[in-house]
């Protein structure tokens, strides 16, 4: 039996399916969009091209998706309701941003609302200076109070950013542990594990995309997969990414907006615990 690799891009009017044979075959589809579940007119055209192409569902080991689910949810503003911990004093970083405007001397334009209002921003009383070195330790009830502050408010997902936890997460694992204390199966995203990198608004921002998309993102993917296993293609999912990798759907719905990280960042977060981690030797001047 010839196997058969598939590609599905989903765009907002059509969806394009393409089956790709191991013999170089080639098969298309392209339907309507089903903009209420994009998964449901990815299972249909899936199906009426197999139903034409007298294919077995077993032929397909591998379904590669590119979709723009997150995109919408950010521009139209229909993302989870999501709450952010960040530093005492940085508060308002989503707002301020880089100081710069795109529009310098249009006295009309104001700034685009941030993903995360103002009232869904709470502070923990810490410091990590940039060398990774704790100036103010975390406690670990301001911790909890914060978690408990937004759980309060019925978020449906929280980030995490703290000043210079690309250099030290211990902190920010702090606070996820009290998210998994207080809300086990809430999603919460740190910034140390989405964008370990240095400058904080675009550290924040990036990390409150990622907790604002994921349980939209999650919610698809388990559909599109239960959808699939229904119609008995039970290939592999993988997902195609804005830095042009490709992840695995259950990877997809934990971090569905991740950067390419840098290994050091990433290695440092994996190897940290709160109470283990240690600050790297300041350089001689």
């Amino acid at each position: 039996m010839i196997r058969y690799r598939v590609g599905v891009d989903v765009g907002g009017t059509f969806t394009d399916i393409v089956l790709l044979g191991a013999d170089g075959t080639i098969h298309t589809k392209k339907i309507s969009s089903s903009v209420e579940n994009y998964a449901q007119a990815i299972v249909e055209g899936l199906t009426e091209v197999l139903r034409e192409t007298r294919l077995a569902p077993e032929a397909i080991e591998e379904l590669r998706h590119g979709t723009t689910v997150a995109s919408n949810a950010i521009l139209e503003h229909k993302g989870a309701r999501t709450g952010l911990i960040t530093t005492k004093g940085f508060r308002d970083v989503l707002e301020i941003r880089t100081l710069r405007m795109p529009r310098m001397y249009d006295i009309a334009w104001t700034k685009p609302a941030p993903l995360v209002e103002r009232y869904l921003r709470k502070v923990v009383d810490e410091r990590v200076n940039a060398a990774g070195e704790v100036e103010r330790a975390l406690d670990a009830r301001d911790a909890e109070r914060a978690v408990d502050e937004l759980l309060e408010e019925k978020v449906e997902a929280i980030a995490v950013c703290l000043l210079h936890s690309y250099a030290n997460p211990s902190h920010e694992l702090l606070v996820k542990e009290a998210i998994r204390r207080k809300a086990p199966s809430l999603p919460c995203s740190l910034s140390c594990e989405v964008l370990p990198e240095i400058k904080e608004y675009e550290r924040t921002s990036t990390t409150v995309i990622n907790a604002y998309v994921t349980p939209i993102v999650g919610r698809y993917l388990r559909a599109l997969r239960k959808g699939l296993d229904e119609a008995g293609v039970r290939a592999r999912l993988l997902l195609m990414q804005p830095s042009a990798r490709s992840t695995s759907s259950s990877r997809g719905r934990r971090a569905a907006w991740s950067a390419r990280r840098r290994s050091r960042g990433r290695s440092a977060c994996r190897r940290s615990s709160p109470s283990t981690w240690a600050a790297p030797p300041r350089r001689p001047r």
